[in-house]
Formats: structure tokens, C-alpha cells, sequence
């Protein structure tokens, strides 16, 4: 393209600071170094970790920065030994990065990576090296994507090439928020036909596990959440009840036991609160409960008694869905594409870059699943 090798000035949604709206701004995108690869941002969604950095991490080391990192786009140009990849190319960026080559990488167990910004950024959540700036100053990129940018530059470990026949507008939301919910079900938790299943939030990322739990075969799957208008679209995904908290006096975790001859087999919490954390841990039966941590914080401490744990339940945490990213993101677009998961069920709003903030506003009051920003024209 006429571009390659040249700094790109383009269009960018910025977050000088903490708490305050992001503000539309030109900036400069560098060409790709080594290894690297320089994407054409189409579409991208809006997660609630773009607003956790923004209103709860609010971690002054991790700003100026360009938020967004569910997006999809067009490869523009490639660094040298970049062979992977050429322009044109349709790509999702990652969050989390598979360089094949690492002990993590090479184990089935997990799909972390020791490269990238989550190797030990957890706090600031962008790496320190950026090949973006605006008005002379470095601009960080958010989990090493930053999508909110008609431009970004990534490794070629935290890219991967999906299908051309994909719609970039949809597929975008496999770069979190559908993998991960839906993965924690599948792969972290991994639900068992027949079984009992409570998510706890029901959010993009909570929708998405319960139509993991379903694509397991579970047979009963109890949908959570303290806003009964959302029932009606977790059915759509898969629920088959409906329990909301303010409905009763007793603890949720005594309701659920109750209604399932003692709790759960699978619990997954799907809202990043470390209250919620212990009541869907003690929502499951003892024996052989499956409790998994899927919304993301690390604000607060989580607590819970020993015997829950003694007792025979299992309490663990999921990122990115338990998907090495450069082979499950794929995977995902392809069971998209063959009518295996669902995406556009997702999308409430649509709306350009332009208008970030009010996508962060609804988002903030609940009043959206997804929001897909057009970011650029393919």
C-alpha cells in the first residue's frame, strides 16, 4: 500500500487521564518494526476492561494511553521477518500474545505467554514500548492492541489471521469479550453435558458463557443477575431460569442450593466483583463444584471459608476463555461463520468512533450488550 514505511497520521480516541472522556485527537502511527504488523482497525467493540482502566484502575503510569482492544481489521503493511501475515490480510488483534516458543506456550495447561504486556504490566496494562504519539508525546497501548485507533501496530505473536469470508463488525467481539465467556464455560470450567449451571452476570461476557454452558450440553442453565430485563435475551443464548438476588432475603447461594438439591456443578462469575466471587464459590455443591472467575478486577481482596474449598469444590480463574489466542480466535471465527455461536446477537448499538463516549456511558449504565464502533471503511 501506498502507506508502507511511512508514519500514518490518523484518527484516535484518547485518554489523557483517568475519569475523564476520551477525546478525539490526530495522531501519529509509526510503520512496523521487526516482527511487527501495522492493522487498518475496521471495527472494534466496547468492553467493560476499557472502562475499568479508565473510572477503576485509574493507574497513573497508564496514561496518556488509546483504549480498545476488541477490534478486527485489514493488515496495511509487515516489518521485516514477518512472514505470517501480508497487506490485505483480515486479522484480529490479541490481547494476550502465543509465541509458541515459551514454557507456557508449549504447555496445554494454560495460554499465557511470557511475552507481552501481561507478562508483569497487570497494573498498568500496556507495555512501556508504543508506536504511537500525539502532539509529541508517547501514547500507550492498551494490552498492547489499542483498537480505538483507525491504525495500530502489533507483534506479529499478538495477531491472528482469521477467514476473508468474516465480517469484520461482528467477528470483532472474538477478541475478548465472547471468547472469554464463552471459553470459561467450554475450556476453564469445562461443563458437562447434563449438568447444572449458574452465571452470575449477564453482561457480553456472562451472555457469551452461557452459550458455552449450552454448547457443552448442560442441561439446566440458572441466569443471575439483578436486572430481570436482560432474561429475555440470556434465553436467546441458552438460560432456562431466571434468578434475581433483590427478589430474595435469604443469600443467593442458599436460593440456587435449594432449586438444585444442594447447588450447582458449574458457577461462573461474569461481573468482576469479588462479593459476587464468593457467592457463586458457594453456590456450587460441595463434592464436586466448579466455581470460575471470569470478570476481570484486582482491586480488592477476595475471601471465602476454608471449608467451602474442603469440601471438594474447585475454585479457579480464567483469562481470554482458556484460548491460546493465534489458534482459538480462528477456530472461533470459523464456528461463526458455520452458524456454531452466536455474534450479532450481541450487538445492541452501532455507532462511529466519533461517538466513544457515548458508548462508554451506555456501557457504564448497563443500558447496552455491545457496542461495535466503526472505526474505518474496508
Amino acid at each position: 500500500m501506498a502507506t508502507a514505511g511511512k508514519v500514518i497520521k490518523c484518527k484516535a480516541a484518547v485518554a489523557w487521564e483517568p475519569n475523564k472522556p476520551l477525546v478525539i485527537e490526530e495522531i501519529e502511527v509509526d510503520p512496523p518494526q521487526a516482527n511487527e504488523v501495522r492493522i487498518k482497525i475496521v471495527a472494534t467493540g466496547v468492553c467493560h476492561t476499557d472502562l475499568y482502566h479508565l473510572f477503576e484502575g485509574m493507574h497513573k503510569e497508564g496514561f496518556p494511553v488509546v483504549l480498545g482492544h476488541e477490534g478486527a481489521g485489514i493488515v496495511e503493511s509487515v516489518g521485516p521477518g514477518v512472514t505470517e501475515f501480508q497487506p490485505g490480510d483480515k486479522v484480529i488483534p490479541l490481547f494476550i500474545s502465543q509465541c509458541r516458543e515459551c514454557r507456557f506456550c508449549k504447555s496445554p495447561k494454560t495460554n499465557q505467554c511470557v511475552k507481552g504486556w501481561a507478562a508483569d504490566r497487570y497494573d498498568v496494562m500496556a507495555l512501556e514500548e508504543t508506536r504511537l504519539t500525539c502532539k509529541g508525546k508517547k501514547l500507550l497501548q492498551f494490552l498492547g492492541t489499542s483498537t480505538f485507533s483507525e491504525y495500530t501496530v502489533l507483534n506479529q505473536i499478538a495477531v491472528a489471521k482469521i477467514d476473508p469470508a468474516a465480517p469484520l463488525d461482528k467477528v470483532c467481539l472474538l477478541g475478548c469479550g465472547v471468547c472469554t465467556g464463552f471459553g470459561a464455560a467450554v475450556n476453564t470450567a469445562k461443563v458437562e453435558p447434563g449438568s447444572t449451571c449458574a452465571v452470575f452476570g449477564l453482561g457480553a461476557v456472562g451472555l457469551a458463557a452461557v452459550m458455552g454452558c449450552k454448547f457443552a450440553g448442560a442441561k439446566r442453565i440458572i441466569a443471575v443477575d439483578i436486572k430481570p430485563e436482560k432474561f429475555e435475551k440470556a434465553k436467546v443464548f441458552g438460560a432456562t431460569e431466571y434468578v434475581n438476588p433483590k427478589d430474595h432475603s435469604r443469600p443467593i447461594s442458599q436460593v440456587l442450593a435449594e432449586m438444585t438439591d444442594g447447588g450447582v456443578d458449574f458457577s461462573l462469575e461474569c461481573v468482576g466483583n469479588v462479593g459476587v466471587m464468593r457467592s457463586a464459590l458457594e453456590s456450587c455443591v460441595k463434592g464436586w463444584g466448579v466455581s470460575v472467575l471470569v470478570g476481570w478486577t484486582d482491586l480488592d481482596d477476595f475471601a471465602a471459608r476454608p471449608i467451602q474449598l474442603i469440601a471438594g469444590r474447585t475454585w479457579k480463574g480464567t483469562l481470554f476463555g482458556g484460548f491460546k489466542s493465534k489458534d482459538g480466535v480462528p477456530e472461533m471465527v470459523k464456528a461463526y461463520l458455520d452458524r456454531k455461536v452466536k455474534l450479532d446477537e450481541f450487538i445492541t448499538h452501532n455507532m462511529a468512533l466519533d461517538r466513544v463516549n457515548d458508548a462508554i456511558e451506555l456501557m457504564k449504565h448497563g443500558q447496552c450488550i455491545r457496542t461495535v464502533l466503526k472505526v474505518s471503511s474496508e
